[in-house]
C-alpha cells in the first residue's frame, strides 16, 4: 500500500500507511431513531452535527471542546459508538498509539437527517464515508485544521470572554463563497471587545510557494466584490515555512490591500491565540490575535453569513461549543 502524505509536524505527522483499525461493534441495542433520539443528550446532537460539518475529531479534540475529563469523554463515546451514533478508527502511526478518530456513524447520521426532515442521502453520508476518512491523503491536513480551531473555541471554557463566536468548515466556506475563494476555514475569533474576522489557510508545505502567493489575488478579488474585509491568518508546519511565506507574499499582500498575518505549529500547539502571529506589514514584530484585531480597524466580517431561504437546518453554522446543559 502506497505511504500517505506526511505532514512534518503536529496532527497526522506520525501516520504512515493508507490503513486503520476499527473498533468493532456489538448489534446496538437501540436502531430506532425515534428511540435512540429520546436517548441523546443535548450535548450528543451538537457532536453529531460537529461531525456532518466537520467531518473528524479526535478524542482530545473532542474532549477539549465538550467535557472535563479523558474518562468522561471516553465513556460516552463508547456508549455512542456502541449504538452506531459514531464510527471510529485509529490511523496506524510510526510509533505508538493514535488517538482515537470520530465519524458520524449510520444511526447518527438517520437521527440527524431525521431532525432535518431530510433522507439520509441527502446529508451526503455514505455507509464508506469512514473508510473515505481515514484513508484520505488529506487527513492529516484536515486534523490540523481542526486541532488549531478546536483549541481556539475551547479558550471560552476558561477565558469566558474569548474563544470563536463562529466557525465554518471548508465545505461550508465553499458553499458561500467557493467561485472566488476556498479557504481552509472561516471564523470569528472574540477577545474582549475585539473582534477578528477571519479566512484560514493551513499550510502543510505541499504547496509551491508561487501557488500560495496566487491565493492573494483571491482574497483581493472578494474583498473587491464584497466590499468586505476579513483577515487571512496563514498557519504553517515549521518556522522555516513560516519565513519563506513572509518573504514571498509580503509584496503582494502590501500591494493587494490584504490584512495578512502567518505563524507556524512550532509555536502555536497549545496557545494559538497568543503572541506568535506576525503581520506582512510589520517588521516581524508577533503579537496575539486580539492584538491583530485591535490594530486593523478596517476589518468587517465576509458577506454571505445572513441565513438565506436556500438554508435548512444542516447549512447553518453550528456552534463552537455545545450546550451547557448536558455536560459533564
Amino acid at each position: 500500500m502506497s505511504a500517505l502524505p506526511r505532514p512534518a509536524f503536529g496532527p497526522g505527522s506520525r501516520y504512515t500507511a493508507r490503513a486503520a483499525t476499527t473498533r468493532t461493534r456489538t448489534s446496538p441495542r437501540h436502531t430506532d431513531v425515534a428511540t435512540l433520539s429520546r436517548r441523546l443528550t443535548p450535548r450528543d446532537m451538537w457532536l453529531v452535527r460537529m461531525l456532518h460539518e466537520h467531518h473528524v475529531l479526535t478524542t482530545h479534540q473532542i474532549a477539549r471542546l465538550a467535557y472535563t475529563s479523558q474518562r468522561s469523554t471516553q465513556r460516552r463515546l463508547r456508549s455512542l459508538h456502541q449504538h452506531a451514533v459514531l464510527d471510529s478508527f485509529r490511523p496506524l502511526t510510526a510509533s505508538g498509539t493514535a488517538p482515537e478518530h470520530y465519524t458520524l456513524g449510520p444511526a447518527g447520521a438517520a437521527v440527524l437527517a431525521s431532525h432535518a426532515g431530510l433522507d439520509v442521502s441527502a446529508l451526503g453520508w455514505r455507509p464508506t464515508n469512514t473508510g473515505r476518512i481515514a484513508y484520505s491523503p488529506s487527513l492529516g491536513h484536515d486534523l490540523g485544521v481542526n486541532d488549531f480551531l478546536t483549541r481556539l473555541a475551547a479558550h471560552a471554557r476558561t477565558t469566558p470572554d474569548a474563544g470563536l463566536s463562529l466557525w465554518l468548515s471548508e465545505r461550508s466556506a465553499a458553499r458561500r463563497w467557493g467561485d472566488i475563494i476556498r479557504p481552509d476555514a472561516y471564523a470569528h475569533w472574540q477577545d474582549g471587545d475585539h473582534l477578528l474576522p477571519f479566512f484560514l489557510e493551513y499550510d502543510t508545505g505541499s504547496q509551491p510557494l508561487p501557488r500560495v502567493e496566487a491565493k492573494l489575488a483571491a482574497y483581493a478579488a472578494f474583498t473587491t466584490a464584497t466590499s468586505t474585509r476579513p483577515a487571512l491568518l496563514i498557519h504553517t508546519r515549521t518556522a522555516s515555512r513560516d519565513q519563506a511565506l513572509r518573504q514571498r507574499l509580503a509584496d503582494s499582500a502590501r500591494e493587494l490591500g490584504l490584512n495578512v498575518a502567518t505563524a507556524s505549529a512550532d509555536f502555536t500547539t497549545t496557545s494559538p491565540w497568543g503572541r506568535w502571529w506576525a503581520p506582512l506589514d510589520r517588521a516581524g514584530r508577533r503579537t496575539t490575535l486580539a492584538h491583530l484585531a485591535a490594530q486593523w480597524t478596517d476589518l468587517s466580517p465576509a458577506s454571505g453569513l445572513e441565513p438565506t431561504d436556500a438554508d435548512t437546518a444542516l447549512t447553518l453554522p453550528v456552534p463552537s461549543l455545545p450546550p451547557t446543559q448536558g455536560r459533564s
